[in-house]
């Protein structure tokens, strides 16, 4: 179905928006940069910028819905007996094969002001977390039913008490560290190619025969987990 007419304009104005963002993003670094001077270059008003981005690191990391929810959303969508590991192999090959930003693919412009922020370092490093809590809470759920039941109302008597809680079992949460480390790992691997320079051909290449490597290392562990 074709985009109504606002809905094209809204899309137009984020665009605009990120574009320019990132422009003085390259030129000035993320933290010398201000809203404010975000909102001037997009001829937007500043409630317009944090109507669309809420936080600012949002700029730069608009893909962090998506990532923070990747594995646990391939895990979850995969066919019945298909094993958590050749599912989360073949979501990260995709993901490589695709350029897709949750693989690392941000472009050098980006990478570099990731890497040079303190900030936004922090805020991907959170992202990395949250999508290691969310594979283990779907671990939980699906490998063992009963104890997510379990370890749900746990949590919720921890909320209810003003402690801190998890939805997920010690052992997934152990087995989820393991997948989110091996995507982690191969994560930063783009972001650090990206850096020395390599084309994204280059390191799509490169990060294709090093995750067959991270993966094997996980086979004979979790190679039937979740079958």
């Amino acid at each position: 179905m074709p985009l109504g007419l606002r809905e094209v304009k809204k899309r137009q104005t984020r665009q605009a928006i990120t574009e320019h963002a990132t422009r003085l993003f390259v030129a000035h670094g993320f933290e010398a940069t201000t809203i404010a001077e975000v909102a001037v270059a997009a001829r937007v008003a500043k409630k317009t910028v944090t109507n669309y981005f809420p936080r600012k690191e949002d700029l730069v990391l608009d893909f962090q819905e998506e990532f923070a929810g990747s594995l646990a959303e391939t895990v979850r969508s995969r066919p019945a007996g298909t094993p958590v590991l050749h599912a989360l192999r073949a979501r990260h090959r995709t993901d490589v094969r695709v350029q897709a930003a949750t693989a690392g693919f941000l472009g050098l412009d980006i990478t570099r002001v990731i890497a040079d922020s303190p900030t936004l370092t922090a805020r991907l490093r959170e992202l990395h977390e949250q999508r290691e809590a969310a594979l283990a809470e779907v671990l939980t759920e699906q490998i063992d039913p009963a104890k997510g039941v379990e370890q749900h109302e746990k949590a919720a008597q921890a909320d209810r008490a003003g402690l801190h809680g998890s939805g997920s079992s010690l052992a997934t949460r152990a087995v989820a560290a393991h997948f989110a480390t091996a995507h982690r790992i191969l994560f930063h691997r783009v972001q650090e190619l990206t850096l020395a320079g390599e084309r994204p051909e280059t390191v799509g290449q490169v990060v294709t025969e090093e995750g067959r490597q991270v993966f094997d290392l996980l086979a004979p562990s979790f190679g039937d987990y979740g079958s």
